[in-house]
């Protein structure tokens, strides 16, 4: 994962304390749950739990399974959670510790994302590179509900365990459940690990003898999707009971298992012993408190399982502002001498317009700013219009919002200014504020002139940042925390210069020692753009991470562009230019970004690499004392087509597409696909893959690039509202393919007032 402030929101004015609150609450785990939605009979999926009435009218929410993800214990179940809802769970037992995220990311899909530790088992043979790390394998699930429960249907779902991993957990399945009273009862079948059982015979197999065996061998090249596996081979039947006691905080479970747990890899690659003296598994569960379950459960006979898991939900957390009370209505109050200096500052603190600069003709007024603090115009507008109505004179009949970015002008609202004022004091029934809102284009702007302005030159702050990662050979969590110090300072109009050092406080990249199997020299398919990032941040905890001279400016009504030069981030310099093809209240757009880059030379701050290959202390068979060499990229080029879409249908509401085509860091070409969903608290969570035309033996374990993300709002962390996010980037494992530029601005972003995205308004 890594912190990062993204380009949407303006520089640097961000306080140290707010930066500290949100890294300390980055899970969000004890946000509230305060809507109900019923789903069929008594199943209550968010109502909330009463600390004070634990015998009220028993309610069932869905819970996790061992592995994560909506069921009984080792089994899936058909239910689904509510949309939004996000769970993080840990199981622990003898033979395994699962590490669990799952997201109800549509009400008809659930996603999780898994770590497991094998016990007893290394991650590899040779101590040197991977000393005692435990062997870790990771896993995605996916579940679909394709029927809904009714009074007469059960909520049936198929799913894929362990999609892209390993193999050491994939299955597939089909779950069926249905509420009876008290009971949720279910009923599946499933494949592959679901299934080694073979209580019945494979279904399909009659169809197909393709169907009849399944390869159970591990997956060679980590990471790729086997569909040819899949619901292949056993299968068994499977099923349970869970039970909600009169006692709210407790629930009983009773499973009938579909695997026989001969082929789990402890036992196939490991001396450990897993004898099923039973199928059938029994837990119980207790819920703590709205956000926290506790599990355990008794397995195979012999096998005691703790779990936990904490969670929210995306839809439903709330924001709690201490904000500054609008301006009172009181028209023309000041217009015989007013201050628009004043108005102008504020224009920034009460309305949000930063950077605020005010423009008259006689008869318009125009305020031109970065919105800064709400997500909803009509709140921004509204305060500044009663500004302005307070010093407006005889003359002006009509107000002018005009929202920017780096000097560029994105969107525009108009106002009557009479209407307003009989909006503002309620001055006929049902009044609303979209009664006084004008057509911009029956706005005469021309012979404007500047009557104030609270632009500042110099902006800075200081920020912590966070960047970890899971699931690697050396060490299962590496991290690094420390301060990023940035300024930015406005050259002229449309020119920016930005700056910002890094001061490493805290890591332990010290362990992270990928190699190849050269001891000399590591000739990779790439040059090594990422996974000498070590150098970067251990080696040298104080760093110059960006000093960079950027232009935007307008083309036309629908076109932006950005040239930018410098020391474009940590490890690379270059120049580059971006141009976006963006129409107003349009959900696509087009852009296109080229980039001549190079990489930094790690033990300077202004120099780069100037040979392919070079010399540097570490990265040799673990050993970090011996002088060895690296591939780097000492020149290159990388940019992308990328095209953003954002569907208006209702089986993706909210969500955004972005895909991009062309050449990445490394050299290699491909595909980057981009995915997120958007819920109604402004909770961004996306996923992320780049697919290059390297092969799965060249890129290394992992084959491909993906990750996913999480973008948070300021102002659900924090009692001031903001426009300002921070995105917390997750990817397993640091390669060198599919890895993309990380540029200060997209234009995407910067140009978002066009068609709201990252400030859609809050639901």
């Amino acid at each position: 994962m890594s912190y990062q402030q993204t380009s949407e929101s303006p520089l640097f004015k961000r306080s140290v304390i707010a930066n500290a609150v949100l890294i300390s609450l980055i899970g969000i785990s004890s946000a509230p749950v305060t809507a109900t939605s019923v789903q069929a009979d008594n199943i209550d999926e968010r109502a909330p739990y009463e600390d004070n009435a634990p015998f009220r009218p028993a309610t069932l929410h869905p819970s996790q399974t061992d592995f994560g993800g909506i069921g009984l214990m080792q089994m899936p179940s058909g239910r689904m959670a509510a949309e939004g809802e996000f769970m993080l769970g840990g199981t622990f037992n003898d033979e395994y510790n699962h590490y669990t995220i799952s997201l109800q990311l549509m009400p008809w899909l659930e996603t999780t994302l898994r770590y497991t530790l094998v016990q007893d088992m290394m991650y590899s043979s040779n101590s040197s590179y991977s000393g005692d790390t435990e062997y870790t394998d990771k896993g995605i699930d996916f579940k679909v509900r394709f029927l809904e429960e009714n009074n007469w249907m059960p909520e049936t779902s198929i799913g894929i365990r362990d999609i892209g991993g390993t193999g050491l957990f994939d299955g597939e399945f089909i779950a069926a459940t249905k509420r009876f009273g008290n009971l949720d009862l279910t009923l599946g079948l499933g494949w592959g690990y679901i299934g080694q059982s073979g209580n019945i015979t494979n279904p399909l197999c009659s169809k197909n003898e393709k169907y009849c065996i399944r390869d159970t061998g591990p997956i060679d090249n980590v990471g790729t999707v086997k569909p040819d596996r899949w619901f292949k081979g056993n299968s068994a039947i499977f099923g349970g009971i869970e039970y909600q006691t009169p006692y709210q905080p407790l629930r009983l479970k009773l499973e009938y298992d579909g695997n026989d747990y001969s082929s789990d890899f402890p036992v196939t690659n490991g001396a450990t012993d897993m004898p099923q003296h039973t199928p059938w598994n029994v837990g119980i569960l207790y819920k703590m408190q709205k956000w926290a379950d506790l599990r355990l459960s008794y397995e195979r006979g012999d096998t005691l399982t703790f779990g936990v898991t904490i969670n929210t939900n995306f839809n439903d957390i709330t924001q709690v502002w201490r904000d500054e009370p609008e301006a009172e209505y009181a028209p023309k109050a000041n217009s015989a001498n007013p201050d628009w200096e004043t108005v102008a500052t504020q224009l920034g603190s009460n309305a949000g317009y930063n950077q605020a600069e005010i423009l008259t003709n006689g008869e318009n007024i125009t305020v031109k700013g970065e919105q800064v603090k709400y997500r909803d115009d009509d709140t921004a507008q509204k305060r500044a219009a009663l500004l302005l109505s307070q010093n407006r004179p005889d003359s002006v009949k009509t107000y002018t919002f005009v929202e920017t970015s780096h000097d560029m002008e994105i969107t525009s609202a108009s106002y009557d200014a009479d209407k307003f004022d009989q909006f503002a004091n309620n001055g006929y029934l049902g009044a609303k504020l979209d009664d006084a809102k004008l057509s911009s284009d029956q706005i005469d702007r021309s012979s404007e002139q500047t009557i104030a302005s609270n632009q500042e030159a110099l902006d800075y702050g200081i920020e912590p940042y966070l960047s970890q990662s899971f699931g690697g050979p050396e060490s299962f969590y590496f991290y690094s925390v420390g301060l990023n110090t940035k300024a930015s300072y406005r050259l002229a109009q449309n020119l920016e210069l930005t700056g910002s050092v890094t001061f490493n406080l805290a890591d332990n990249y010290d362990k992270f020692n990928y190699v190849e199997d050269s001891p000399h020299i590591s000739n990779f398919a790439v040059p090594r753009v990422r996974t000498l990032f070590r150098a970067y941040v251990h080696d040298n905890p104080v760093r110059m991470g960006r000093l960079q001279l950027t232009w935007m400016d307008q083309l036309s009504d629908d076109f932006y562009m950005q040239a930018y030069g410098g020391y474009l981030e940590s490890m690379f310099a270059g120049v580059g230019g971006e141009v976006l093809y963006r129409p107003e209240n349009s959900n696509w757009a087009l852009g296109m970004d080229a980039n001549l880059i190079a990489q930094r030379d790690p033990d300077s701050w202004f120099g780069v690499y100037t040979e392919e290959y070079n010399e540097f202390d570490g990265g040799c068979d673990g050993a970090y004392t011996v002088h060895c060499a690296a591939r780097v990229l000492d020149k290159g080029q990388t940019g992308f087509i990328t095209a953003y879409y954002m569907p208006q249908w209702s089986l993706l509401r909210n969500t955004l597409f972005k895909v991009g085509v062309g050449q990445f860091l490394g050299q290699d070409r491909g595909v980057r696909a981009d995915f997120s969903k958007q819920f109604n608290s402004g909770m961004i969570a996306g996923v992320y893959a780049s697919k290059s035309d390297l092969s799965a033996d060249e890129f290394g374990e992992g084959s491909f690039t993906k990750g996913f993300y999480i973008s948070i709002p300021f102002d659900i962390l924090t009692v001031k509202p903001s426009t300002s996010r921070a995105k917390f980037d997750w990817q397993p494992l640091t390669r060198d393919g599919g890895q993309m530029l990380n540029r200060q601005y997209e234009l995407f972003s910067v140009t978002d007032g066009r068609s709201p995205w990252y400030t859609r308004k809050v639901q």
